[in-house]
């Protein structure tokens, strides 16, 4: 877990914290208590699970008062349009802590200190806030910012918000809008309502992403705590309060969480468990906090180190189960949007699936009926994929590759559109698709015969055809735009999966698998991760930044992504005799700054990408789930005896 030491709060602003509850909903901010995004916020639950996602409240402004009142000692910050920050607890916050949740500590005088905390109750998606002070008379005061909007937008000044409360016992109920979610706040201080706006509230990375980024949020009250009484305690709620006294609420969920949080075997495995919720009667991965959704592929990816390397069986099984029951035309969806049908526009979603139900299988943990069901799924992919499908994915019977695309849309996990421009379309037959098929169909041969044949042709004719003789690597897309014989030799990542990340290496020959390791690495390796195009190209971009635009015409030119480093690493590993001594120089070079990394962005957490060009800035999302999965895929595979290596072929 994390610990951040902040002598100069502005140091705190570019790490964040992440508390996810079981359904999709979660709170999020930094360490230094300002919120910088649009989707930091203390209460964000899923209406529909996981998706529905809205904001209720968006954070509080907390201070503390000396007897006589004239004293006031900030603890939370916020920043404004007109640039200033106020308040600015800079001069008291010492540190910031995630065990065993966010916990900040501020200095209050010369000797006393105060513990402040936050946590999300996982099953109940209750948010808890507590506030010790060691000794001192101090009254703490409390302000909920509200607004009761979709996560995606922001919230302004209007007549209709509905500032009327009610109470009962120790609870305080209300309803901003008819069709949102009430907010209960239970708490063991007393509430005097006093509703007002706080307007043009300015995060920060909003501004830095191009998008709009001012806000107004109300206030109906200020809540007060009497710290020489005992610590402070608010539990936010959706809809529904707890049912006994907020201090005993808050004790009760504090210790179940504590027990839950502390049975996970490593902090990894803490992590991973934010990126598991709720999806109808089974289970899904969201790919990311704080704005994606569940994405077949990402899914899949992610697995197969948050789960199914971790030993959490069972709930593989789920994901896996709920998701084979939404195959169409052999496809899977390449995500669930928020609203609307799921979106059936990846050629490889399907195919990851695939490799995700062979690393479960092997495991020896499925059932029967389980089995039979995950396999009849592959039989029905590849019987789509075979005879073909949507977007023009089909397996061509010239050469029992697999082609794929149509202009407009992106199938490739390569997959940034704007408008109607698609940054890389890689129409064709791209590498790491074939790498995919190929597996694939050598999997599924295992329990059925007919697709050996298929298997067998389709692995020959990828090493005639995609080996570059003049680089020995491999090229990035053949048939490219389904122009037989056109070329894409862009220096991508993607043929790394020839080699490794995949249950089986489509590359005999040494010499070209180490010509596309050395290629990589010369070219594409990073602290974090691997570029998606050599910088040498012209159409390279080194920094993630920008406008909506600019970012994603850099999402895959040259940005870097910490989830390649999965199939690098086991590549590099293949082509260094995978012993010993080559795991530890692995684990040195290529691990150990994923796992510094773990203390920055989003802590105990990988971020999504970085920049391509030195220092690597992270960006993205703070929180990624294939990320953090291929790191901990890693960890097992470098830690594990050579005979836990993929097959070789």
């Amino acid at each position: 877990m994390t610990r951040l030491e902040c002598p100069a709060i502005e140091g705190c602003l570019d790490d964040e914290w992440l508390e996810a509850d079981a359904f999709g909903g979660f709170a999020s901010g930094t360490a230094g208590t300002e919120r910088t995004r649009r989707y930091h916020a203390l209460l964000l639950t899923a209406t529909r699970p996981p998706a529905g996602r809205m904001v209720l409240v968006n954070g509080v402004e907390a201070w503390l008062e000396d007897a006589s009142g004239q004293m006031r000692i900030p603890l939370s910050m916020q920043r404004y349009g007109s640039g200033s920050v106020w308040p600015d607890p800079s001069e008291s916050l010492l540190s910031f802590d995630t065990e065993p949740w966010p916990t900040w500590r501020f200095q209050i005088g010369e000797n006393h200190i105060l513990t402040a905390e936050v946590f999300v109750a996982k099953q109940s998606g209750q948010t808890v806030l507590r506030w010790r002070l060691d000794g001192n008379e101090f009254t703490l005061k409390v302000r909920p910012l509200l607004s009761g909007r979709d996560y995606h937008a922001l919230h302004h000044e209007n007549q209709a918000f509905n500032f009327s409360y009610t109470a009962a016992g120790d609870q305080v109920r209300w309803q901003a809008y008819g069709d949102v979610p009430a907010v209960v706040a239970a708490s063991n201080g007393s509430y005097v309502h006093a509703p007002d706006w706080y307007r043009n509230f300015c995060y920060t990375v909003e501004r830095e992403r191009g998008m709009d980024f001012n806000e107004d949020l109300a206030t109906p009250g200020i809540f007060s705590f009497d710290l020489s009484r005992g610590e402070a305690v608010l539990v936010l709620s959706a809809n529904e309060g707890p049912k006994t006294s907020a201090i005993d609420t808050a004790k009760s969920l504090a210790d179940t969480e504590r027990t839950r949080r502390a049975a996970f075997p490593t902090p990894l495995d803490r992590s991973a468990d934010a990126y598991i919720v709720a999806r109808n009667e089974g289970s899904t991965i969201l790919a990311g906090f704080p704005w994606f959704t569940d994405w077949g592929r990402d899914t899949f990816i992610a697995m197969r180190g948050l789960l199914i390397a971790s030993g959490r069986y069972s709930d593989a099984e789920s994901i896996l189960l709920e998701w084979s029951a939404t195959i169409s035309e052999g496809m899977l969806p390449n995500r669930f949007p928020d609203s609307g049908v799921p979106e059936y526009n990846s050629v490889d979603a399907s195919l990851w699936f695939v490799i995700a139900v062979h690393d479960y299988l092997v495991t020896g943990h499925a059932q029967r009926e389980t089995q039979d069901r995950l396999q009849q799924a592959v039989d029905a992919i590849l019987d789509g994929y075979s005879s073909g499908t949507r977007f023009q994915i089909a397996s061509d019977p010239e050469d029992a590759l697999l082609r794929a695309g149509v202009p407009g849309v992106q199938l490739t996990w390569m997959d940034a559109k704007v408008g109607d421009w698609v940054v890389t379309p890689r129409i064709g037959k791209p590498v790491e698709v074939q790498a995919l098929w190929i597996n694939a169909l050598r999997i599924a041969a295992a329990w059925n015969p007919r697709w050996k044949e298929l298997a067998t042709r389709a692995a020959h004719t990828f090493q005639q055809r995609f080996i570059d003789p003049a680089s020995g690597a491999l090229y990035d897309v053949v048939d490219a735009d389904h122009e037989p014989g056109k070329i894409d030799r862009s220096i991508r990542p993607n043929q790394l999966f020839a080699v490794g990340g995949l249950p089986f290496s489509l590359i005999d020959n040494s010499e070209t698998a180490r010509a596309i390791v050395d290629q990589c690495e010369q070219l594409l390796l990073t602290p974090l991760g691997l570029r998606t195009l050599s910088p040498n190209d012209p159409a390279y971009k080194g920094r993630y930044t920008g406008t909506p635009l600019e970012r994603d015409g850099a999402y895959h030119q040259g940005t870097v992504w910490p989830w390649l480093l999965g199939p690098f690493v086991e590549a590099w590993l293949r082509v260094h005799d995978n012993g010993q001594s080559s795991k530890a120089e692995a684990r040195q070079r290529f691990l150990k700054p994923l796992h510094d990394h773990l203390h920055r962005a989003g802590v105990d957490h990988i971020s999504e990408v970085a920049d391509g060009d030195a220092p690597h800035r992270p960006g993205g999302t703070p929180f990624q789930a294939w990320s953090l999965g291929e790191l901990m895929r890693l960890d097992r595979l470098l830690s594990a005896d050579s005979a836990d290596m993929p097959q070789t072929r």
